[in-house]
């Protein structure tokens, strides 16, 4: 399903899986619309750029101008950053229009072979499917927290799903969205993906495809499109996270801080859309969970990418290997395209919160998986906020 890349094809015996794929068509040629760099927005309402950032960008060679006019397109080993440190994405005004979105939907299939079902003592038996439930719409009303990630990685215009978390060191003033790790990094054999934007509430009014190509900007991004100008993962996705198979399912995670693409109105993510989950870093064991929710914008067959869905089952546990932690296992036919969307459960005060997210699934679309979030997923959460902490 989801990893960017992936969604599996059938493979023979075994229960092959994919990291829900994401991406989809060929890259498109609009990079050089007037781009713009990223972050602190002015009064005026005009995008400067942060010292920060022009101090990153020049300590990686990266000259801004030829970046917007296409230079990030260069996929060489040598200019594709890897490491945690290294996250740079300078925004580029425009580029996400309403075309290219709903362009960026395909989720490439690519086959594997490898049986991840682990140890049996810490797998259960895979669960029913659970068809996914078309989200009423309009979102912003009824999921407001949700939306879609869109980012370019060298196979071209990808997508994920995502959702607005709670920051601890900005109560009420949130601008930091959780998604998967597969949805910003590329993982062991590449790096940071690059024009990484999150869009809110993408198609708030549930339109169908048909109609999206004379919907207004407003109707698809009804809270306007928010670039990430940081994002983190855990270390392990970075060095064992692989496009097929499992590897770094367990630690597939990560953060994006967003900045609204235009400056905005000053105010934050979270007071913009209304909403913002907090994160369970303790949440109760997969026998105690009675019912769990995932929520995400499915891409591939039979879904198109423009639609929110949902799916609650009550989880259950799959172990992809013997001494890496157990995930989170439900019934869902949702596919690549969902991969990062927010897993929420009721937490020890009874109130939602995100537990989990979508990491992995088979190609046959008939359950989802995702990390069960610990010492390791705080750790990112926390370096994010404090990152960002007064701004």
């Amino acid at each position: 399903m989801r990893p960017i890349r992936p969604t599996l094809a059938a493979a023979s015996l075994a229960a092959v899986l994919a990291l829900t794929a994401t991406a989809c068509g060929p890259g498109e040629d609009n990079a050089g619309d007037k781009p713009s760099a990223t972050a602190a927005a002015p009064t005026d309402g005009k995008i400067t750029i942060p010292d920060e950032l022009k101090d990153r960008l020049k300590a990686h060679g990266i000259d801004l101008d030829k970046w917007r006019n296409g230079e990030w397109k260069n996929w060489d080993k040598d200019k594709w950053l890897r490491e945690a440190q290294d996250f740079v994405n300078p925004i580029i005004e425009g580029l996400w229009d309403p075309d290219r979105m709903r362009e960026a939907e395909k989720p490439p299939e690519q086959p594997i072979d490898e049986d991840i079902s682990g140890d049996e003592g810490v797998t259960d038996p895979t669960p029913a499917r659970v068809s996914a439930a078309a989200v009423a719409a309009p979102y912003r009303t009824s999921a407001p927290e949700a939306g879609k990630v869109f980012f370019d990685g060298p196979e071209g215009s990808m997508v994920c799903s995502a959702t607005v978390v709670k920051d601890p060191a900005n109560p009420g003033k949130s601008n930091m969205v959780w998604t998967a790790g597969h949805c910003v990094h590329a993982g062991k054999k590449g790096g940071w993906y690059r024009n990484i934007a999150f869009v809110p509430s993408y198609n708030d009014g549930a339109k169908p495809s048909a109609q999206l190509e004379s919907a207004t900007k407003e109707e698809i991004a009804p809270h306007g499109v928010w670039w990430g100008d940081w994002a983190q993962t855990s270390d392990q996705w970075i060095g064992q996270g692989a496009k097929t198979g499992g590897q770094g399912a367990p630690f597939d995670f990560a953060v994006i801080h967003v900045t609204p693409e235009k400056g905005g109105t000053g105010k934050s993510l979270e007071e913009t859309v209304g909403s913002a989950l907090p994160v369970d870093f303790n949440a109760p064991a997969v026998g105690q969970i009675t019912n769990m929710t995932a929520t995400g914008y499915p891409a591939a067959p039979p879904f198109d990418g423009e639609k929110m869905f949902q799916c609650p089952d009550k989880p259950g546990r799959l172990s992809v290997k013997t001494n890496e932690p157990t995930m989170y296992r439900i019934g869902c036919t949702m596919t690549g395209g969902s991969s990062g969307g927010g897993w929420v459960a009721n937490g020890k005060d009874g109130k939602p919160a995100l537990v989990s997210n979508t990491s992995i699934g088979p190609v046959s679309a008939g359950w989802l998986a995702g990390p069960r979030l610990g010492p390791e997923a705080k750790a990112v959460y926390d370096a994010v906020s404090e990152k960002f902490a007064g701004q």
